[in-house]
């Protein structure tokens, strides 16, 4: 499978952006998933950050993050509205096409999904005039939507070409979503998917999510992972798998050791989980 769809999230390195964003150039990823906090917080600015994003060779392939969103009514939904704004003009800044949202876990948010797929579509039409996309994705502890099955069904009600469903493997996990629904999902609905897996028992799912997620291979559900992946490629997904890897103990290391594992993961991915999908399809799908 082309390396140059494999991605890294900035949040897994430690260090200043522009030492991430070699390292991660420099082992062979061709898209990087960047936090608005790394342009608004770059110690020269958002015009420095551009054009660090800009020069380094690399696709952004998502900028993170909005979140508790939709489900709003009155002063807060033009609150998140403004903030959305917001963050489209940073993705313009630096090339970024695709802004992810995550499910609500707002107290204040309403599980009417009509309403959910209303706001959904409302920051599609937002998005349309300056080419970006949303990416909705369930958190698995969202208030209302927290499996991918039903994140799809509001993105199917927003019936919005550039609002799409966004699939990360440790929320699928974290809920033991079946993944027989995958194949009812057309891969280019799919605008992104994110890779990883995490050790020891996901007790708090937020704990786990933030502080001990692992690269494909590393954790204790290797075989799920694996068919995750196969099942999204079967869909015909042509997107970016970027690993959304979020470990503390991965920021006490050197970084290159770090984009050593994540190589390890690239190729992990690609012989175990990739190539054994396409060797499976029937040859009119290959």
């Amino acid at each position: 499978m082309d390396p140059r769809r494999f991605g890294l999230n900035t949040a897994t390195l430690d260090g200043a952006l522009e030492d991430k964003l070699r390292a991660i150039r420099e082992a062979g990823f061709g898209a990087v998933e960047v936090w608005a906090k790394d342009l608004v917080g770059h110690v020269g600015g958002v015009v420095a950050a551009a054009h660090t994003l800009r020069t380094n060779g690399l696709r952004v392939a998502a900028l993170l993050l909005l979140r508790d969103y939709e489900g709003l009514a009155g002063h807060l939904r033009e609150y998140k509205l403004e903030i959305a704004k917001s963050l489209f003009e940073l993705m313009s800044t630096v090339g970024a096409r695709l802004l992810i949202v995550t499910s609500s876990t707002s107290p204040n948010a309403t599980a009417e999904r009509d309403q959910l797929a209303d706001d959904l579509r409302t920051l599609g039409t937002l998005a349309t005039p300056v080419g970006l996309r949303i990416g909705y994705k369930a958190l698995a502890w969202g208030r209302f939507v927290n499996q991918y099955t039903e994140a799809w069904d509001i993105v199917q009600r927003a019936d919005r070409e550039n609002v799409g469903l966004v699939v990360d493997t440790f929320h699928i996990l974290a809920r033991d979503t079946p993944l027989d629904p995958l194949a009812a999902i057309p891969g280019e609905r799919i605008f992104l998917t994110q890779v990883s897996d995490y050790l020891w028992q996901a007790d708090d799912w937020i704990e786990t999510a933030r502080h001990r997620r692992v690269f494909p291979s590393e954790g204790n559900h290797s075989p799920k992972v694996a068919e995750i992946v196969r099942r999204i490629d079967a869909t015909g997904y042509a997107g970016d798998w970027t690993f959304e890897v979020f470990n503390d103990d991965y920021l006490r290391l050197p970084v290159a050791d770090v984009t050593a594992r994540a190589r390890r993961a690239v190729q992990w991915t690609a012989e175990n989980a990739v190539a054994r999908s396409s060797a499976e399809r029937p040859a009119s799908v290959k």
